[in-house]
């Protein structure tokens, strides 16, 4: 499971419009807006593929004029991880 937050800008006239495109797909939740066009998601995956995928469909919506991922966490990436570190013994306790 992935869980991202991004934010999404676009131009203060057009918030509205993208807000409910964003809520159209059925790809996130919007959390927040301000008035200088700017509206923080979040997004939830199977991993970081899909992920990604919902951030480049996002994107590429009518009026976005960028998005920008602030903060991702994947549990299966974390662990694999730490697997990895421990089979090496580079872990730092």
């Amino acid at each position: 499971m992935t869980v991202s937050s991004i934010v999404v800008r676009t131009a203060p006239a057009n918030t509205s419009s993208v807000i409910s495109r964003i809520i159209k797909t059925d790809l996130c939740e919007v959390h927040f807006k301000d008035e200088e066009g700017r509206i923080v998601v979040t997004l939830e995956g199977e991993n970081i593929d899909a992920m990604m995928q919902s951030v480049k469909e996002i994107q590429n919506m009518p009026d976005v004029l960028n998005v920008s991922v602030m903060y991702s966490y994947c549990g299966e990436e974390v662990g694999e991880a730490m697997e990895h570190i421990e089979t090496r013994g580079d872990r730092i306790n």
